[in-house]
């Protein structure tokens, strides 16, 4: 994606810079001051997704986000750096760049599976919304998975992949399959996403790439706190995933009945306050645990 063009009205813009470190050009956003919280968003995702949630964050926080590898304005130099322990490597590598070393990590879908393997090396809080430690689920998966597993084959599956999803009809229909109700303008970022090559193309090497066994192996080495939250519409990614997972971990759970998949886009200040009454209760078992080094 261009910056200059499809980026010319993104959500928080001036908030935005460009990050090299090897392997990537990151695009990355920080608002607010205070405390950091890290922000990862899902597969086939961006920095939008945060839109309305980070900016609440922020009130008393310095909120941190990025576009994964391949996703967004973010470029990727091998497909094979799309895969989790390279992803979360990388992402390590871009905080020591940036001086930042944030007191949590907030992680959606995928982007949760990302914080997680990061805490094995790394222990930091962690809370994972509708995190994605199975395969996913909804109508249009397994198309999504072909295409991810013939990605490899030929560079225009990315390209036909963005063709099908820039249709308004298809875009509606995979948001529909997460369960969440977004607004308009919700609708036509993930549309301007999903119709763009490149960010297709980054996508689905994470999916083609995405091996969950190893990590979910290893939950029960984590020593940092971890709160999963689910949504009781997500179809996507059922909440007995999360529920199954906090029972491994010895973590808190914590269930969302009326949201979907997207539930910090959709009801971003619930969200807020979910998040904050994590953080506290990480704070009063163990402060040094949500306290900044140095």
């Amino acid at each position: 994606m261009r910056w200059e063009r499809e980026g010319a009205d993104w959500p928080h813009r001036e908030a935005s810079r460009f990050v090299r470190t090897p392997g990537h050009r990151w695009h990355v956003q920080q608002l607010g001051e205070g405390p950091g919280l890290l922000l990862l968003h899902g597969t086939g995702a961006s920095t939008h997704s945060w839109r309305d949630l980070a900016p609440r964050l922020a009130r008393d926080h310095a909120v941190w986000m990025l576009d994964l590898p391949g996703h967004g304005f973010t470029d990727v130099v091998s497909p094979a750096r799309c895969a989790l322990p390279a992803m979360a490597e990388d992402i390590e590598t871009l905080l020591a760049t940036l001086d930042v070393d944030p007191a949590a990590v907030i992680g959606h879908s995928a982007g949760a599976a990302v914080a997680l393997r990061m805490a094995l090396d790394r222990p930091r809080p962690v809370i994972g919304l509708n995190a994605a430690l199975r395969a996913f689920h909804g109508p249009l998966s397994g198309l999504a998975m072909a295409a991810a597993r013939a990605v490899s084959l030929t560079p225009l599956v990315p390209f036909a992949f963005s063709r099908m999803a820039a249709a308004p009809g298809l875009a509606r229909t995979l948001l529909g399959s997460t369960g969440s109700r977004l607004d308009a303008r919700g609708e036509a970022l993930y549309r301007r996403l999903l119709s763009d090559s490149g960010h297709a193309a980054g996508a689905l090497a994470m999916m083609a790439r995405w091996e969950l066994d190893p990590l979910i192996a290893r939950l029960p080495e984590i020593r940092a706190p971890v709160a999963l939250l689910a949504g009781g519409r997500d179809v996507m990614v059922p909440p007995e995933v999360s529920r199954e997972a906090a029972a491994r971990m010895g973590a808190a759970f914590e269930l969302i009945p009326d949201l979907g998949h997207l539930m910090h886009e959709e009801a971003p200040e619930r969200l807020d306050e979910a998040i904050r009454r994590h953080l506290e209760r990480f704070q009063a078992a163990a402060p040094e645990a949500v306290t900044p080094p140095g």
